[in-house]
């Protein structure tokens, strides 16, 4: 260190440590508040899953809008550009403390436009200033360190950023109620501004305006950033295709989302390290994990869910550490990082849109998925893994050439062989496992080839199962895709179903009339709401007044009889095309020809409706198996104890694979004055009319009503609480309790 730099000597051993932890701090606070502030949006936008998608699309956009300040930032002398970031993070803290606007949108409002309108007014700012803070505190560190390779301290931004994501699940969201969140990550807004505060005083104060912004290394052509753009495109959507395949196709537990996005977070830690090993490793690895289980999960892997899940996420991580270790491979000099970053920022942000935006309005499956694999295994830094394979590829270019091309014949046809001779039932054929075979092998002999490799692994996906999906594409009607999810209608002998995901949503019995006017399902005479809606005349006479949350293939609509009053909520315009509009399912024309059908997120519109307009209100609102949290504490049922009449009976379905919903539901009823009883139905041996297994709650604030209940079938049990389980609130739930097995 030169004397008139102005700095004591040993300077460089606090700054490190400094830079690190601003910049550890910065991303914690960052990624914290993204799940923090989903969760304030539930009861305002509904709980499905592609609301997360949706609000990490307006992350994504904030974050290349900071990184793309950052970059213009770094044009100014360095202490300028310290009291230019310092302003904007004070301009900032007027949006303190952290919350939803005031906004509030009407019963019919659509989440895909909501979300990033209300999380833009309400935390733009906030999450705006704090995103840009990685490359400009890099850049700061290499002006202050006198040019030490800053490009580590991304790795810690993205253990900050893993950590934050992961606290808020496991730590913050089970101790904390919503307002208490609120003021922690507010505290921590403000600590983090006076730790900024400290790195911009490392800055140096005697370099030139010129000195400080003169970019002396080589500009990157156009190809080297569109290298990086596409290289940063492929992991972000593909952690967002992630986190769809796998709750829609193969497990559809409640914050799965989560842990894609904390994977893809955790791949950069490694990337971006200084030991290089671990990273060069796995990217070395990379091609084979593609190849193998990329095309197996194409297949859904509906025997094996949970092995399918973890393959998946397996997956992602691999794909996400190889194709940012290519992006590392390729980094630009320090005094050309921020637009380097700025280009990795718009291609996670293009990914986001494909992935969020794009797919839903153009596939009807996840076909994203298997497109990001494919573009993955191409994009994957390749090395041989042996060399003579080595020399084979690297021969002239017209033996090159034909080798491709035999390569390509020889897919199409095995392709060919794979659809042309299926196996009996789930077991492949010995043709089709020939082929398969041939097809992987061909694929590891290509590592280290992109074009070759590509060529089978694009076999490897569509013979895996990808010419499944494609062949149920093809049915006209089988398939429907919404905000809210993939929809699949087929037949079995004597029945169709609906099918959400892997979780059947209804079916119909096919055949006579009256077949298809029987009640099946969850729904069938012996089960609780099955139960319910025979005791309605009972109950409340012939004018009884009925409300159904989640319409399905309104199997419920065929207990309706003359004189009563029925109506839906149902917040998917798909679901009411398939169950009213198509003649697919025909349980409303044949029971009820002109239902009332209100269109948007029900807790809005029961909020909305007329005081003690109801007599029994049945909950039957699941997105696959995913919990709609803001529709079962204590606010919602306060909300269903106005529009029910003071007899009124809320039935609450809560049959789930994955959670025990019957003590946070019995907390809620206890909090609100409810009395519960529960039944669990099992269906007779042999299953007669389709009949599922399920367990609803019935509540009335009436003790009568629970009465004649248990008078007409003694199976109505108590709900079973479970001691110290508070009632979920807007201000505060969990599901870590709930979960089985746990």
């Amino acid at each position: 260190m030169t004397p008139s730099s102005g700095r004591p000597p040993g300077r460089h051993t606090v700054v490190r440590p400094l830079f690190v932890l601003t910049i550890l701090s910065s991303a914690f606070l960052l990624f914290l508040v993204q799940p923090m502030v989903a969760r304030m949006a539930l009861p305002r936008l509904g709980g499905a899953p592609a609301v997360w998608n949706s609000a990490m699309l307006v992350y994504q956009a904030l974050l290349l809008g900071g990184y793309g300040y950052a970059h213009w930032l770094g044009r100014f002398e360095p202490r300028l550009q310290g009291r230019v970031h310092l302003g904007v993070l004070l301009i900032s803290g007027l949006w303190l403390p952290i919350g939803l606007g005031a906004m509030q949108p009407g019963p019919g409002a659509q989440p895909a436009l909501w979300v990033p309108w209300l999380f833009v007014l309400s935390i733009g700012p906030l999450f705006f200033a704090v995103s840009a803070q990685s490359p400009l505190l890099q850049r700061w560190f290499s002006l202050s360190s006198k040019g030490q390779d800053p490009y580590a301290l991304y790795a810690a931004s993205n253990l900050g950023s893993f950590a934050g994501l992961i606290a808020y699940p496991l730590l913050v969201e089970p101790a904390i109620a919503l307002t208490g969140q609120r003021v922690l990550w507010s505290s921590g807004y403000i600590l983090v501004g006076l730790l900024v505060a400290l790195c911009a005083g490392t800055l140096p104060r005697d370099r030139p305006l010129q000195a400080a912004t003169t970019v002396t290394s080589p500009p990157p052509g156009r190809k080297r950033v569109a290298h990086w753009i596409l290289l940063a495109f492929v992991p972000s959507g593909l952690m967002l295709a992630t986190s769809t395949y796998i709750t829609t196709d193969i497990v559809a537990m409640p914050l799965l989302w989560v842990i894609p996005l904390g994977l893809y977070l955790l791949s950069y830690t490694i990337a971006f390290a200084r030991d290089r090993t671990a990273a060069d490793i796995q990217t070395r690895i990379a091609p084979v994990a593609i190849l193998l289980f990329g095309g197996i999960l194409v297949s859904g892997m509906p025997g094996m869910p949970y092995l399918g899940a973890i393959m998946a996420l397996a997956l992602l991580f691999l794909v996400s550490v190889s194709l940012h270790t290519g992006l590392y491979r390729l980094r630009p000099e320090p005094d050309r990082l921020t637009g380097f970053y700025l280009a990795m920022a718009f291609g996670g942000a293009l990914g986001g849109v494909f992935s969020a935006l794009v797919a839903p309005l153009l596939f009807d499956w996840t076909y994203e998925y298997p497109i990001l694999i494919l573009a993955a295994g191409v994009l994957t830094p390749h090395a041989y893994l042996f060399a003579p394979l080595q020399r084979m590829w690297e021969a002239r270019a017209r033996p090159r050439r034909l080798s491709l091309a035999i390569v390509a014949i020889a897919m199409v046809g095995l392709i060919g062989a794979v659809i042309a001779f299926p196996g009996s039932g789930d077991t492949p054929s010995t043709l089709q496992q020939t082929a398969l075979l041939i097809v992987v092998a061909v694929g590891v002999l290509a590592i280290g080839m992109p074009a070759a490799f590509g060529m089978a692994l694009g076999a490897a996906l569509v013979a895996f199962g990808g010419y499944q999906a494609i062949a149920i594409s093809l049915e006209p009607g089988a398939r429907t895709r919404s905000y809210f999810g993939i929809y699949t209608v087929h037949d079995a002998p004597g029945e169709r179903q609906l099918a959400h995901g892997t979780t059947v949503h209804g079916t119909q019995l096919r055949g006579s009339p009256a077949r298809e006017r029987t009640p099946t399902a969850y729904y069938v005479p012996g089960s609780g709401v099955g139960q319910a809606m025979q005791g309605l005349p009972a109950l409340y006479g012939p004018h009884a007044r009925v409300g159904v949350v989640g319409l399905g293939t309104g199997t419920l609509a065929c207990y309706a009889r003359p004189g009563q009053d029925w109506r839906f909520y149902e917040i998917d315009p798909a679901i009411v095309r398939i169950a009213r509009d198509t003649g697919q399912f025909t349980f409303l024309s044949r029971c009820l020809p002109h239902p009332a059908i209100l269109v948007g997120d029900a807790r809005l519109s029961i909020a909305a409706a007329r005081p003690v307009s109801l007599d029994l209100l049945a909950l039957d609102a699941f997105s696959s198996d995913s919990v709609p949290m803001h529709l079962l504490t204590r606010e919602a049922f306060a909300s269903y104890a106005r529009a029910l009449s003071p007899r009124g009976l809320l039935l609450v379905h809560i049959s789930n694979r994955f959670l025990d919903l019957e003590p946070v539901v019995a907390a809620a009823a206890k909090a609100g004055g409810w009395q519960a009883v529960t039944l669990f139905y099992t269906p007779a041996t042999p299953i007669r009319d389709a009949a599922t297994m399920s367990q609803w709650i019935a509540l009335s604030r009436d003790a009568a009503t629970i009465r004649v209940l248990k008078a007409r079938n003694p199976a109505w049990q108590p709900t079973r609480g479970r001691p110290g389980l508070v009632a979920w609130s807007d201000g505060y739930s969990t599901i870590l309790p709930l979960v089985k097995g746990l």
